[in-house]
Order: C-alpha cells, then sequence, then structure tokens
C-alpha cells in the first residue's frame, strides 16, 4: 500500500462553498467542487493510486517542509528547505459570494525566497470520485482537463515577457507533469479553475498579488469583527476561521467536516460521510457564534436552521445537505482502497434517517440564545415551533438511535430525554418571554414528566451516576451537557458524583471517550479513539463545577494535540494521532465553547488560577 500522509499533516483553504486539503509536502489531496458535497476532482487522500491530486514540491532532494497560516487568514503557506534554497507555496481561495457557482479557484502561488529552487508539478484531476474519464490539452498559457460537462482549467502565473521557465508533458493517464525553475525573489503559479472548460489565460505576478492581498483584506475584516478578548485569542480565532470556512455561503449552513471516509480507527468499517449539515451541529454553532460576536454568521444559520423547522412537508431531519435538501443515500465507492486501507469508503450518509430526539432541544437552545441576542423569533417560526414542540409531547417518549448515530437499535437514551425537556423548557421561556401563543401548560406538563423520569430511571444508584440508556449501567460522555443546559445545578452531589465516574471510566490523562463500545455496544465492528468534542466538554463541565485547576489543566492538553496550524479531527488516537473527518466543526465549536465558559469562571474567581 502506498504511504499516506496522517490525516493531522494536512491545512485546509476554502471559498466559502467548498475546500481544499493541503498536505505538508505540498499534495491537494481532497477537493470536491462546486461544494463541499459534490464529488471529488482530487481526492487521493482516500485511494492516492485512483484519486487524484494536484502536488508541489521541490525537486531537490532531500527537503525539509513547514506549514503555516499567514496570520489571522486563511491563506496556508508551505516552506520548503533544501540544500540550495528554499521556497514557498502559498495556497488559498478567493471567497466565491453569495450566489451558488459552479467556478471557483485555487491560487497556487510559488516563491523563491533564498538561493534557488526547482518545483516539480502534478496536476492530476480524478472527475467525480475518480470515475469519469478526462483529455487534457496544453497551450502556451496553461492546460485545460476536459471531462465534459465539467473542466478544471489551470491559467499559469507569468509575466508576457518571460521565456518558457517551466517545462511541461502529459503522462499517458492524462495527467500534467512539469518542472519550474526559479531565482531568489521570483514569483510564478498557477490558478486552477473550476467549472466549464475555458480558454487559459495568463496571469501577471502583480494580478496575483492583488488577489492575495484582497483575501488578506476579507479575512482580517472579518477576524476583526470577534469581540473574544480571552485568555486563548489566538486557538479561538483560528477556530473560528476553520468554522467560517466550512460555512457554505449561498445558506449559511455549516457542513460538520469537508471529508468523507476517514476513519475513525485505522482498518477498521467507521467511515462516514461529514460533508453535510446537522441540525445539532447548526445549534451550537449559532451559540458559539454569538458568543464570538459574529452576528452575520449567527444569522445566516439561524436563517438556515428557520428554513429547515418551517417545513411542514416532512419532519425535522438530523442532517441535510447545505442546500437544504435530504437525499442522502449511502452508497460505498468499491473501487477506492480507503485511507491506509480502511474500507468502506461510504459516500452519503444512511443515519440522515435515525430517528434523535435530541436534536428538538438543541434546535430549540439555539432559538431562545439567539432570541436573548437580539435575533427575534417571527411569527410562522413561532407556529412552526408549536408544530414540532407538539409533536415531540406525542413521541418524547420512545427509544430512539441517540446523538452517537449507532446502528444496533434504538435505546432509551437519557440524552435524548434530557434534550427533550430542553426543548419544552426553551418553548416555554420563549412564550412567557414575549408572550407568544401555545399550550404552555402541556409543554410544562411534559417538561415535569420528563424531569421525573431522567431522575428515576436515567439515575442508576449503583453506579451513584447518570447513565447513558435507561435500565443500565453505562456512562456516555453526552451527558456532560447535563449542567450546562440547566437540568441540574453544576455542584449538585449527584452530579459531581457522575463527574467522578465519568473521570474513571472515560477519561485518559484528559482525553475524553464517548462511551465504551464494549459495555454498550453500537452495532459497528472495532473500537475508536477518544472523542475530541467531549474533551472540550469536560472542560466545560469542570469549569462550572468550581474546579477550574483541573479544567484548565485538561484544556491546556488538549491543546497540545491539535496539529502544527491548530486544526482537530474527530477523535484522537492511543498514540496521539488524529483520527476522523478533518477538520471537524463540532470540536471547534466545542474548543470556542470551553474557552468562553472557562476564562469566564476564571474571571469571576476570588483566586489566581494561574
Amino acid at each position: 500500500m502506498t504511504r499516506y500522509p496522517a490525516i493531522a499533516d494536512h491545512g485546509l483553504i476554502g471559498d466559502l462553498h467548498t475546500a481544499a486539503l493541503v498536505s505538508t509536502d505540498g499534495t491537494i489531496d481532497w477537493f470536491c467542487c462546486p461544494r463541499f458535497d459534490s464529488p471529488s476532482v482530487f481526492g487521493s487522500l482516500l485511494d492516492q493510486q485512483r484519486g487524484g491530486h494536484c502536488r508541489i514540491r521541490p525537486a531537490q532532494r532531500p527537503f525539509r517542509t513547514q506549514q503555516m497560516y499567514f496570520p489571522d487568514t486563511a491563506i496556508l503557506i508551505t516552506r520548503f528547505m533544501t540544500d540550495i534554497g528554499t521556497g514557498e507555496v502559498i495556497d488559498f481561495m478567493p471567497p466565491a459570494g453569495r450566489d451558488s457557482t459552479e467556478t471557483h479557484r485555487i491560487v497556487r502561488m510559488l516563491r523563491c525566497v533564498r538561493g534557488r529552487i526547482t518545483f516539480e508539478i502534478d496536476v492530476a484531476p480524478r472527475f467525480d470520485y475518480g470515475r469519469r474519464s478526462h483529455a487534457t490539452q496544453i497551450t502556451p498559457d496553461g492546460a485545460v482537463f476536459d471531462a465534459g460537462d465539467t473542466a478544471l482549467t489551470l491559467h499559469a502565473v507569468r509575466e508576457p515577457e518571460d521565456p518558457r521557465l517551466a517545462q511541461v508533458q502529459i503522462s499517458e493517464d492524462n495527467a500534467l507533469h512539469g518542472l519550474l525553475p526559479l531565482r531568489a525573489g521570483q514569483v510564478r503559479g498557477f490558478v486552477l479553475e473550476s467549472g466549464v472548460a475555458r480558454r487559459p489565460q495568463p496571469i501577471r505576478v502583480a494580478e496575483v498579488e492583488r488577489m492575495f492581498d484582497d483575501v488578506v483584506r476579507f479575512w482580517h475584516t472579518w477576524v476583526s469583527h470577534s469581540t473574544y478578548r480571552g485568555r486563548w485569542r489566538e486557538i479561538v480565532h483560528r477556530s473560528a476561521i476553520t468554522l467560517k470556512l466550512l460555512t457554505y455561503a449561498p445558506t449559511g449552513a455549516i457542513v460538520a467536516a469537508p471529508t468523507a471516509g476517514l476513519p475513525e480507527q485505522l482498518g477498521g468499517e467507521r467511515n462516514w460521510d461529514y460533508r453535510y449539515t446537522w441540525i445539532r451541529d447548526a445549534s451550537f454553532s449559532v451559540s458559539a457564534l454569538l458568543g464570538l460576536g459574529f452576528t452575520v454568521e449567527a444569522t445566516d444559520y439561524a436563517t438556515w436552521l428557520r428554513g429547515r423547522y418551517q417545513n411542514k412537508d416532512s419532519r425535522l431531519e438530523i442532517m441535510y445537505r447545505v442546500d437544504g435538501s435530504a437525499d442522502l443515500k449511502e452508497e460505498t465507492l468499491a473501487h477506492w482502497e480507503g485511507y491506509r486501507g480502511s474500507r468502506p469508503v461510504r459516500i452519503g450518509n444512511d443515519a440522515s434517517g435515525q430517528l434523535q430526539l435530541d436534536i428538538y432541544g438543541e434546535l430549540l437552545d439555539s432559538i431562545d440564545a439567539a432570541d436573548r441576542r437580539g435575533l427575534r423569533i417571527g411569527h410562522q417560526g413561532w407556529q412552526r415551533v408549536t408544530e414540532l414542540l407538539d409533536w415531540l409531547v406525542d413521541n418524547w417518549d420512545q427509544p430512539e438511535e441517540g446523538i452517537w448515530e449507532t446502528r444496533g437499535g434504538r435505546a432509551d437514551f437519557t440524552y435524548g430525554r434530557l434534550m427533550s425537556w430542553v426543548a419544552f423548557d426553551r418553548g416555554i421561556r420563549l412564550a412567557e418571554r414575549h408572550s407568544l401563543p401555545g399550550p404552555i401548560d402541556s409543554w410544562r406538563e411534559q417538561r415535569n414528566r420528563i424531569d421525573e423520569q431522567i431522575w428515576d430511571r436515567g439515575w442508576n444508584e449503583h453506579r451513584h451516576a447518570f447513565v447513558q440508556r435507561y435500565d443500565s449501567e453505562v456512562l456516555d460522555a453526552a451527558l456532560l451537557r447535563m449542567a450546562q443546559v440547566g437540568f441540574i445545578a453544576p455542584r449538585d452531589p449527584m452530579w459531581l458524583s457522575t463527574l467522578s465516574g465519568i473521570r474513571r471510566e472515560l477519561v485518559t490523562d484528559s482525553l475524553v471517550h464517548r462511551y465504551d463500545p464494549s459495555a454498550s455496544p453500537d452495532g459497528l465492528a472495532g473500537s475508536e479513539g477518544t472523542f475530541s468534542l467531549c474533551t472540550f466538554d469536560y472542560v466545560n463541565a469542570l469549569a462550572r463545577a468550581g474546579n477550574l485547576i483541573q479544567a484548565r489543566v485538561v484544556f491546556e492538553k488538549m491543546l497540545t494535540y491539535a496539529n502544527h496550524l491548530g486544526l482537530y479531527a474527530e477523535e484522537i488516537a492511543l498514540t496521539g494521532e488524529q483520527l476522523g473527518n478533518f477538520p471537524q466543526a463540532f470540536t471547534h465549536l466545542s474548543l470556542i465553547d470551553a474557552a468562553l465558559t472557562l476564562d469566564r469562571a476564571m474571571d469571576a474567581s476570588p483566586q489566581p488560577v494561574g
């Protein structure tokens, strides 16, 4: 099997419609267009032979690499050091605007910083997950990779009077290979443009530098709207930029991750497609973005959410495509070997049809949070909310698949009941705050029934803890949110006992497992790493419980597991390696939330906490 880069050895660039991963060796090995959930053009991250890539690296061997973001932007700089010179590749995507479009641009600026350097260039697109062939044509100003109704055009960055620096040829598989020698101070490169086939046009160096300046200005302006002034500004802003990169601008939706098929266990079957928007993630996003002062993004996302719960023709699904459609039929790419042999490679997600009762609580909690920040719910929106709560009145007391999308059958998950409690509680708050019409007495009755049921069946006297499922003794990190949502006081002895149980059974040196699959079978083979979202939720719970020293230690330790750019995948293996789809929005959302909570708690503490 060909060697694959580590999942963490990547940076993310994007144009707010789609995104690309760039590895530390200068390879774009994942890019889908025209949207996050479209078929891939470069997919060698999941199959190095058949996936396609765009690679730039020095011809000189050996070479060393370093990677960084241009400060407070999504512009990625990959630096190469050789014995005769230093060069760098500057990758970015100009924002594509708020209208859906087939046209997207990846800019790859090549610069020789010191001495001299010759770059090897390989552009090998493989359209539609490698299932569609294409023709390649080279012109004096670039190249066209034409797959019929879609294409990729390469526009060369050069000066009109340039001698032809690049030596280019086409291989039998219609890939482009070239060599580009540069000396200190020279800037060249190319722009990849998706959409219909176009005639390549030369782009002058000054023009591509203006594109760079425009993108820097865009990101600096955006970050300047942040109101965060806490202790972890750099990592919080990097997480915010990452969330922005995962946003589909035409609708305001945020995908869970830009990738599909990256494994939660190497060689295992837990390989899911995360290029969609979960109601749960959407709800948490609104609160996190509002907490940082990004009201425009929070409003856009809340508007997207409103479009989902105002659709009376269908029930509330747990996830949607970025355009709001719900067709996520799962299929397998049998011709791909998967990341380091992790099969099957899935696209689509059959979990979309599951019953997960917690999404109603998360939705209502985000509506309430937005309302408290001045984003009032309208008349029609409130009518739909009352309909959803009326549906929940009849449906909350039943088995479901739960927050972790297990495929082992339905159960009475405590977290689903907890968030159903939240749904009724927030509905009551909204109605009373603004004198809105609704069957408040009925909602209050249901909220009280759930409260009694959780204390009666969700609490396990033998374990002295709240448990994952009724009539079980299994613990679950999802319940770390119990105090955060207001169900229980954060220093209640029964809650502190639950925290202690989670620490003993699910925490390993600060890292937190979702649950124990061996004790609670989930219908899937194999195991998984610790879940980074849960680790940040643990920080949040510790801070609220007043254990600020431990909360800060866990938080600071977790920061050391970020990759070299401050990005997180979904999980962390025993070896410290990042696992799962990358970067994961949920992790960065919970990082922001934990930082905000910990900052507030430390500021309010009468004792210094470092």
